[in-house]
């Protein structure tokens, strides 16, 4: 192999012998140590991965040009970009987004220009955590992946759509990795097991299915968590008297703490979950609702964020047909914003239940745009001067509030007469809960309007 292949390296570093493989396993975390060589080794990622998809027809005709995985960590993004440089025969660069300057990138870039004009070979360059990247270091890339001297596969856990240069976006073919099913972790644990060469099969070692279960459960779809788990429980677990290690559930407990949900402020998981929350309040599923309120709770979402968002769900989503919708997100609001986590995840809760499972009617919400559209886009109706403001000296000079019939004046405190100069309809009520008998209201005021409605010339 060539001097400078990343591989023949890993390799020499993993290669036969007691010895070697001995230093390897005390060397490296056993989720490294068990990443894919071959695309058949790669767990998951079916719907990208699977026989005949996109990307696995790309890598197999060798027809990789740029590319950005996107997906949460522990996903296999690493590893695929090194299995796609081995299945491509290409030389493997790889540089972190956290620590990578200018200068670096260009060095990179220049030593894969000389190496494809001496030797023919191509560069995978893969940047980890692509979105830490500035502007002028994504910049730099540009030239280079236009022009084929490097194929670049950037890895985020960001969507590349907000976080990477649209010119490098537009460049770059995009795929989102998914989190591992809690099967494709057990079959890679398992396989693990029972590898001597690179996992836990040079050990005496029992795990019960139920430790295995457990961890694969909590690694929440993090194959890097369940291996390295695995591994800890395996090492920090005494053998019996027979020299068997037994990793019970209790072991597997112990080396695999709370799992910490993927969710940044500032990123999709946020947005996504909130997402998901309004749409299960609107879709009355308090269930879901709770569990997506849930999620952001244990996360250490801002309560006032989640209140915000419930008191315009019960504006937009409940509206009139349960108008207490909204005085309760109201109210859950102002108590969150005084007692803050962990105790405001009641009120929160209290509002989650109630708009999910209150009566919905959207009809304020698309009255509202309704008018806005109207105001913006037709002509500005004056204000009618009967409706006008009396309350300066000489109002009644200008004709301004005459003809005006004072409501209360009059039976059921209500008067045919006109408020707006012209025949529009913005509102236009639902027939669900509360709002049912404000339809009906109107409807009988709309009727005795129509009726003693004057003509356009006898308008004042």
């Amino acid at each position: 192999m060539a001097e400078d292949d990343l591989f023949s390296r890993s390799q020499e570093a993993s290669g036969g012998g007691d010895a070697s493989a001995a230093a390897g396993h005390s060397a490296m975390p056993l989720a490294a140590r068990m990443r894919p060589r071959t695309l058949e080794e790669v767990v998951g990622q079916r719907h990208i991965l699977g026989p005949g998809r996109l990307l696995r027809r790309a890598i197999e005709a060798d027809r990789i040009q740029s590319l950005i995985l996107y997906g949460p960590p522990g996903t296999g993004k690493t590893s695929l970009a090194e299995v796609i440089a081995r299945h491509t025969r290409s030389h493997f660069e790889r540089l972190s987004g956290v620590e990578t300057g200018v200068a670096e990138v260009r060095r990179v870039l220049a030593a894969a220009a000389h190496r494809l004009q001496r030797t023919g070979r191509p560069t995978v360059l893969f940047l980890d955590e692509i979105h830490r990247l500035n502007r002028a270091q994504q910049d730099v890339l540009l030239p280079d992946v236009e022009s084929g001297v490097i194929r670049l596969i950037g890895a985020t856990t960001e969507n590349p759509f907000f976080f990477v240069n649209a010119p490098l976006v537009s460049r770059s073919q995009i795929f989102e990795l998914q989190p591992l099913s809690e099967e494709d972790l057990m079959v890679l644990m398992r396989r693990a097991l029972a590898d001597a060469e690179r996992g836990l099969g040079h050990m005496q070692l029992e795990v019960s299915e139920e430790a295995l279960r457990h961890l694969a459960r909590v690694a929440d779809g993090d194959a890097r968590k369940a291996l390295n788990a695995l591994e800890i429980a395996a090492l920090t677990t005494a053998p019996g008297p027979d020299g068997v290690i037994r990793v019970d559930l209790g072991a597997a407990e112990q080396s695999i703490q709370k799992k910490a949900v993927v969710y940044d402020a500032a990123g999709d998981a946020h947005y996504d979950t909130i997402s998901a929350f309004i749409k299960s309040l609107r879709g009355s599923d308090p269930d879901a609702a709770l569990y997506w309120l849930a999620k952001m709770i244990h996360a250490g979402e801002d309560p006032r964020f989640i209140a915000r968002r419930l008191v315009i769900c019960a504006a937009e989503d409940v509206g009139l047909a349960d108008p207490m919708a909204l005085v309760l997100a109201v109210a859950a609001q102002e108590a969150a914003e005084r007692v803050g986590w962990p105790e405001a995840r009641i009120p929160l809760a209290e509002a989650t239940v109630y708009i999910a499972t209150a009566w919905k009617s959207n009809s304020a919400y698309k009255a509202i745009e309704a008018a806005l559209t109207d105001v913006r886009q037709n002509r500005t109706q004056p204000v009618p001067r009967h409706l006008r403001d009396t309350h300066y000296r000489g109002a009644e000079r200008l004709g301004h509030g005459a003809g005006y019939l004072y409501p209360h004046d009059h039976p059921g405190h209500f008067v045919a007469q006109d408020y707006l100069g012209v025949e529009k309809t913005f509102y236009e009520p639902s027939d669900q809960g509360a709002e049912k008998r404000i339809q009906e209201r109107l409807r009988y005021w709309r009727g005795l309007r129509e009726q003693g409605r004057p003509s356009p010339g006898d308008q004042p």
